[in-house]
């Protein structure tokens, strides 16, 4: 699934991912490719962007909202970090 990550300044990030973990208001979210459409608040916290070479893209943001539409991810915040490769 193709995803986005912008904050009020910028492109964060932008690739495909088969999984991805957000921080919801009410815990953290996996959404997985066919993940049925939804819009979520999020809060400080950790996207984790699992890639396919087994490592993993973690931005660390001051909350916002993810919505999901067919296999298209976008998380909108007010303020992430550049990221960094666990």
């Amino acid at each position: 699934m193709k995803v986005e990550i912008v904050d009020r300044e910028a492109l964060v990030w932008s690739g495909d991912t088969d999984h991805l973990v957000v921080p919801s208001h009410e815990g953290a979210m996996g959404i997985l490719p066919g993940h049925t459409p939804l819009m979520d608040r999020l809060v400080p916290g950790r996207v984790e962007v699992d890639l396919s070479d087994g490592h993993s893209l973690v931005f660390e943001v001051d909350g916002g909202f993810v919505t999901v539409d067919e296999d298209n991810v976008y998380v909108v915040v007010e303020h992430s970090d550049a990221g960094r490769a666990e």
